[in-house]
């Protein structure tokens, strides 16, 4: 997007590259980000998965691939500082499987801004290889 920064995306660039349990979420706290970029409307995060993550074939279970995609979304949002949006729609693509202790990487990026509508997407993918698990897109509004 542009050079713009906030005090959180400041944070979160100082975060670079180290595993936390700092986040004011929860679900992210569970879901044990890396930041590895962080920039005004996009953040790259990579996550190793863990076998609570997987479905009963040892896959990335679909919800959590949603998760981590609503969730990489959402984290991006806050780092503008734009206050509370919340996910109107999310829709998603799935590709390939991960397994476990697979490390992935979701990246967001803001599409379009409005005033009460934010349309963004998600990519997810193997870190090692650069395989595309899935694809989301969102918009999210301002209540």
């Amino acid at each position: 997007m542009s050079e713009k920064t906030t005090q959180t995306l400041e944070l979160l660039k100082m975060a670079l590259n180290a595993k936390g349990k700092t986040s004011p979420s929860p679900f992210t706290n569970w879901l044990q980000p890396t930041v590895l970029e962080a920039n005004y409307g996009s953040l790259t995060f990579e996550y190793v998965i863990r076998k609570e993550m997987t479905n009963p074939a040892g896959a990335l279970h679909g919800g959590a691939v949603a998760g981590i995609m609503d969730d990489t979304m959402g984290a991006t949002l806050f780092s503008m500082e734009k206050g509370a949006y919340v996910t109107v729609n999310l829709d998603v693509n799935y590709f390939a499987p991960a397994r476990e202790g697979d490390v992935i990487r979701s990246r967001s990026t803001v599409v379009k801004e409005g005033k009460k509508v934010i349309h963004m997407e998600c990519e997810l993918w193997l870190a090692d290889d650069g395989k595309m698990l899935a694809k989301a897109s969102s918009n999210l509004m301002r209540p």
